[in-house]
């Protein structure tokens, strides 16, 4: 997950085709690894808010919303996934596995 959202915020001009393009990567691998046992179920469910709050970026860049408070919404996302990583010890590299 923060591996998804390091990667996000390195593109110098991002839009939002590109954001929903990872939140629906990361929508199928969360649930693939859910199925093969390689996350938890609690994981899965704790790691779908990082699905919809990318969903709500890429509503935000639609809209035009100044890169300021994109980039607000981003590291507050990078924060969550720090988090979730902690609690869900390998999450991110579960959900890398297919990169």
């Amino acid at each position: 997950m923060r591996s998804c959202i390091d990667r996000l915020m390195a593109i110098p001009h991002l839009t939002a085709t590109i954001v929903r393009e990872e939140a629906e990567f990361i929508t199928n691998r969360l649930e693939t690894c859910r199925i093969e046992g390689l996350i938890s179920n609690d994981a899965f469910l704790d790691a779908g808010v990082i699905q919809g709050a990318l969903e709500m970026i890429a509503n935000h860049l639609d809209m035009g919303v100044d890169s300021g408070e994109i980039r607000d919404l981003f590291d507050q996302q990078l924060s969550r996934a720090k988090r979730l990583e902690e609690k869900h010890n390998g999450l991110d590299s579960a959900v890398e596995i297919e990169r």
